[in-house]
């Protein structure tokens, strides 16, 4: 096996990370989102893939101060929010993810949705893929249209204390699965701030037409490619635990890129045990 250079790697990932060369502006954040094709907006703990805060703030944790100012990514995301900008919502493993508007297609293509929003959450629900909870706050959307956060509880029957995890969950789950996400704020409730809510289908109208020109192999291909231009290497379970896909999967995706030359197996990492892949970049680095 072949050894992969660390400083070479730190070096790839803070030019593609963005840490040497911090983001100041919406416009450029923009621009960069287009360029990675999709980062967290927070960094999170042991996965590795580029975020819009250490983009802005540099490689150091989330301030707790609400005064810092990496923070002002809060208000970039903010003010994007329904505008096309980016596709924003909790979407892998559940976490705040953002996406260039054509790179969304990518994800979709890889969701269960067909292309009949008054059909699919049914067939999700029954499948036992959604809650009961995820049916009432989808059901909500669909029939009186985006609401903010409190009205959308209520709305669903989900208003109550003891409501509060089931709706967090579900929330997540319905974004994960390109059927919600959060289109603007509302000055409301204790903290007068909440997301306002609206269907996928309704708010991106032609997401699932584009969807529908990518087999499920081409694109989880264009995942991969766009995931190892970002972080230059990684393992198996990397990608498995960052998408959610199973070992055979995973590894039919990796195949198609091994087979391309883009990225290439049997490297070691000084100091990390087991064996990795890593971008055709960086082989003679």
């Amino acid at each position: 096996m072949s050894t992969l250079n660390p400083a070479a790697l730190a070096a790839f990932r803070a030019q593609t990370y963005r840490l040497t060369a911090p983001l100041t502006s919406p416009e450029q954040a923009a621009a960069w989102i287009q360029e990675r094709r999709f980062a967290y907006f927070w960094p999170i703990k042991d996965v590795p893939l580029p975020s819009l805060w250490a983009a802005v703030a540099g490689d150091r944790p989330v301030a707790d101060a609400h005064d810092d100012p990496g923070h002002i990514t809060w208000g970039w995301k903010d003010a994007a929010l329904g505008k096309h900008q980016w596709y924003y919502a909790k979407i892998l493993r559940h976490k705040a993810t953002l996406i260039a508007p054509d790179f969304a297609p990518a994800f979709y293509a890889l969701s269960e949705n067909y292309d009949d929003p008054q059909e699919d959450y049914l067939l999700a629900y029954r499948a036992g893929r959604l809650t009961l909870a995820a049916k009432q706050i989808y059901e909500a959307l669909l029939e009186d249209g985006a609401l903010n956060t409190p009205e959308l509880r209520r709305k669903a029957h989900l208003a109550g204390k003891s409501s509060d995890a089931e709706f967090a969950r579900a929330l997540e789950m319905l974004q994960a699965d390109f059927k919600i996400l959060p289109v603007g704020v509302a000055d409301v409730g204790g903290w007068h701030y909440a997301f306002v809510y609206d269907l996928t289908a309704r708010h991106w109208p032609d997401l699932a037409q584009q969807a529908q020109a990518l087999s499920e192999a081409e694109a989880r291909a264009r995942l991969l490619e766009a995931y190892f231009a970002g972080v230059g290497a990684a393992q198996l379970r990397d990608i498995q635990r960052l998408f959610g896909w199973g070992a055979a999967v995973t590894n039919r995706a990796v195949e198609r890129l091994l087979t391309s030359g883009q990225v290439s197996a049997g490297w070691l990492l000084a100091g990390q045990p087991g064996e990795w892949l890593t971008l055709a970049a960086l082989e003679s680095a």
